[in-house]
């Protein structure tokens, strides 16, 4: 019987988050596999890979925040705001000078903090049931809604000249839902040489980071976080008594009990260290948001 557990996992590029999802099914033995978060073929880096019950946690990390590493390209614009895609126009030289040491650090700030995005085309996002990429890739023109996103950290950390070219390799720190190709491709746009992404690679999600992931050709050996060991990195832990792992799992209610929560939600924990569910509160009381199989640790 394949134990439930998350797995972190550093993607290399040119493969698919549901090529690693597969690699991870034949891996483990099992079908019951799913990711928290897709990342592009291009980009590589951390994915959070929940097997058998523990993908039920996988709901708690999806809007985690995020940290990525990246190389953005001035001076080109392509059909889908990353390397991948055509170039469809190249800056002038005269724009150029208007592209200043400053210039770069005003168009970062004003990207910096909350602001609102208009994600790229070229993304999963679905319009009317179908992902925005197929709908592109089928020809039709497709302009999303702008969404509210917060870039908590912009920075700049090298910058390299190239012919018609600049190159910034920057660091980013975000909400979920933010598209670093939308932020290469609008920092461009407010420079007038255009822009898009030449790099990409996530080193963190929540508070899991890709330094302690494994590589794809190290799955058969790969150990994974427990339920309760990964649960009590997402949220608060809280020792449960077997009586009240008991109620929890049948739905009742902690009577009077939400005093022990800091924030929404908890990771409920039993004495024998089992992850019994998430709990949330209910008033004065505490209620089980999600109850984990009894199996699962």
């Amino acid at each position: 019987m394949v134990s439930p557990g998350i797995l972190l996992v550093d993607k290399p590029a040119g493969l698919t988050s549901h090529d690693v999802v597969a690699r991870t099914r034949r891996a483990f033995g099992t079908r019951k596999v799913g990711h928290a978060g897709t990342l592009d073929p291009m980009a590589t880096g951390l994915l959070v890979i929940g097997i058998e019950g523990a993908t039920r946690l996988l709901t708690y990390v999806v809007g985690a925040d995020k940290t990525y590493e990246a190389t953005i390209r001035l001076g080109q614009t392509t059909g889908t705001d990353d390397a991948d895609g055509e170039i469809l126009a190249a800056a002038d030289p005269e724009a150029w000078n208007a592209v200043t040491d400053a210039a770069v650090a005003d168009g970062v700030a004003a990207l910096t903090g909350q602001i609102s995005q208009v994600p790229s085309a070229v993304s999963a996002i679905k319009v009317d049931g179908r992902r925005a990429y197929d709908r592109v890739r089928a020809g039709e023109d497709v302009v999303l809604a702008a969404r509210a996103v917060t870039v908590s950290r912009f920075d700049v950390l090298a910058t390299r000249q190239g012919e018609g070219v600049l190159d910034l390799d920057v660091i980013v720190d975000c909400s979920s839902g933010t598209y670093i190709r939308a932020l290469a491709r609008d920092l461009g746009a407010a420079l007038g040489v255009g822009g898009h992404l030449t790099s990409l690679r996530r080193t963190r999600v929540g508070p899991f980071e890709v330094a302690d992931a494994v590589l794809l050709d190290d799955l058969a050996d790969a150990g994974t976080l427990t339920p309760a060991q990964a649960a009590a990195r997402i949220l608060q832990p809280l020792t449960v008594s077997s009586e009240e792992a008991r109620d929890l799992r049948h739905g009742k209610r902690l009577a009077d009990q939400a005093v022990r929560l800091d924030g929404a939600l908890a990771a409920a924990i039993d004495e024998d260290g089992t992850l019994v569910g998430i709990v949330e509160r209910r008033g004065a009381d505490l209620k089980s948001a999600m109850n984990m199989p009894e199996a699962a640790r």
